[in-house]
């Protein structure tokens, strides 16, 4: 993903190179274009898009008035003070250079932003720059996104994405506090709170099903065990497996490093089930590709390496909820439930609350601790011993 604002032609240029990121709940443009968005003269936001056609690799451009969507209106958006544009790029650029922070996440914090200067220019505009924001142009911010509706689903935004938007703004306003600017301090954007978070996990039985269910007579299904099988050896996140490559793996010692959130390392380890598998889909493979676990379908990718053989985080997706419609699990299971499975399956034997931390790759305790409700032996001898209802009648 690149990006740049120049605060002279005010211009938002987007490359969208990851073609399996979700945003449409919340208005992003379709990832399978690279777009330049522009404001002309007379404010409006117009569009150069850049699309291939046919197979002789020519390129359409085309020049078009686009809406730019924000969480209260759906309409195009209005001019945007170039003080705040530069507020935005300046901070987008340090994320970058001086937090080392992710592409994914520097590319939420351009949405968000952009949806925030959207709703400036529209509800607020004599904020013509940051040191004007208030608490009260806060408090009406907001109230907008408590208050939308998404025009597709009917339905409104939820108190999670809602609070990504002031999480975005919270950082923003930090990041100029600290360069000496006089700005709105970044607690005074009071994110409410977030409703508990619902913790699913399978029981022994229903992995046993999952794991068993692909036919592992083929390529595809000895890779589908085998990512199935590492998933719940090392409770990866989605984006970490997808980025594996056949050189992170070591069958010999059955460990290996990853780069989580926030480019923190860890080591994870493999089971002896998940370094069998793994060996025999690897064995099985003919090929010179690079990425550990490889598409099926489509055209070979004749670059060195295959690089585009790699399975995209959407495919993974459905690969696992494909297996869970055939194991007849009766559940919504996706591969970050078989991430909460892992943890689930380590504490409630017996293991250390922070080596699970560790392993996990939370930065926080407390977000660890979300599992030991359900895993803590002590609390259900307490209900089983003490509560009425267990006794006889």
């Amino acid at each position: 993903m690149t990006y740049f604002r120049s605060p002279r032609s005010n211009i938002c240029r987007r490359n969208w190179s990851n073609r399996n990121s979700r945003w449409d709940h919340i208005g992003l443009l379709p990832p399978s274009k690279a777009i330049t968005i522009y404001r002309d003269a007379t404010g409006a936001v117009r569009e150069l898009s850049s699309q291939r056609s046919g197979s002789s690799g020519s390129r359409r451009i085309a020049s078009s008035s686009v809406p730019i969507v924000s969480p209260t209106s759906t309409t195009q958006a209005p001019p945007v003070a170039p003080a705040l544009i530069e507020r935005v790029r300046r901070f987008l650029e340090a994320c970058e250079v001086d937090r080392n922070l992710s592409q994914l996440t520097i590319r939420q914090y351009d949405h968000y932003l952009d949806h925030l200067l959207t709703w400036l220019g529209r509800e607020q505009p004599e904020v013509q720059d940051l040191p004007a924001l208030t608490t009260e142009v806060v408090r009406q911010y907001k109230l907008g996104l408590a208050r939308h509706v998404n025009e597709h689903t009917g339905r409104p935004l939820s108190r999670a994405t809602q609070t990504y938007f002031l999480v975005a703004l919270r950082s923003l306003l930090r990041y100029w506090a600290l360069q000496g600017l006089e700005v709105l301090a970044p607690d005074r954007v009071e994110l409410g709170k977030a409703p508990s978070r619902s913790l699913k996990f399978l029981d022994g039985d229903q992995l046993r099903r999952l794991l068993d269910a692909p036919d592992i007579n083929d390529l595809r299904g000895l890779r589908d065990r085998a990512l199935m099988e590492t998933f719940f050896s090392t409770g990866l996140r989605l984006s970490e497996l997808a980025r594996l490559d056949r050189e992170h793996i070591n069958l010999r010692t059955r460990e290996f490093g990853v780069i989580g959130k926030g480019r923190k390392p860890r080591v994870v380890f493999l089971s002896d089930a998940a370094t069998s598998w793994l060996g025999r889909y690897l064995d099985a493979r003919q090929d010179r590709w690079k990425p550990l676990f490889i598409r099926m379908k489509g055209k070979p990718d004749l670059a060195p390496g295959g690089p585009g053989m790699r399975m995209s985080t959407r495919s993974i997706e459905r690969l696992v909820g494909k297996y869970v419609r055939v194991a007849g699990l009766g559940v919504k299971a996706t591969p970050h439930t078989l991430r909460h499975s892992f943890a689930t399956d380590l504490l409630s034997n017996g293991a250390d609350l922070r080596a699970v931390q560790e392993l996990l790759g939370h930065a926080n305790l407390n977000t660890t601790q979300i599992y030991t409700h359900v895993t803590n032996p002590q609390l259900r001898a307490a209900h089983r011993k003490f509560h009425s209802g267990n006794r006889p009648l």
